[in-house]
């Protein structure tokens, strides 16, 4: 009998339905704004919140395009690591509360010497379906998968 590999990569894109998504809830903030009978500095302010928001999150959340924006998940030897453009391959201890669902994977995530725990949104239609199950799979039946990185 031979034993299973414990190597594991996937990669994903921008997807298109998260992105909808994402301006859907923009849209639903900046019209009750609008809709609410609250002062015009405060409106102000909330649109200003929300578009600061919006180029902030969308080149690193939603569009991936920025260099730190996290695009690949691996599992090897050294155990879990994340890549981005700009940091490469970096260890990444995976938190309990991470959810691996039909339609989206949540990857909840501590970075090795940070205290703040990232999450990252996987949506079904940013991967093949075939990896995108291998990915819920894994997570979901990994030993070890709660381990600090070493």
């Amino acid at each position: 009998m031979s034993s299973p590999s414990n190597a594991f990569e996937c990669r994903w894109h921008a997807s298109r339905q998260l992105l909808a998504a994402y301006l859907a809830a923009q849209l639903f903030a900046l019209g009750s704004l609008f809709l609410f009978s609250i002062p015009l500095w405060a409106s102000s302010l909330g649109v200003l919140l929300c578009l600061a928001h919006g180029f902030w999150a969308l080149p690193r959340q939603i569009l991936l395009t920025h260099p730190q924006a996290f695009r690949g998940l691996r599992r090897d030897a050294d155990g879990w690591q994340l890549w981005s453009q700009a940091e490469g391959w970096q260890p990444v201890q995976l938190r309990p509360d991470s959810l691996a669902l039909p339609l989206v994977v949540i990857l909840r995530f501590r970075l090795r010497g940070e205290r703040r725990v990232r999450t990252i949104c996987v949506p079904q239609d940013s991967q093949a379906a075939d990896l995108h199950r291998r990915l819920r799979v894994r997570l979901c039946f990994s030993r070890r998968r709660w381990a600090a990185p070493e």
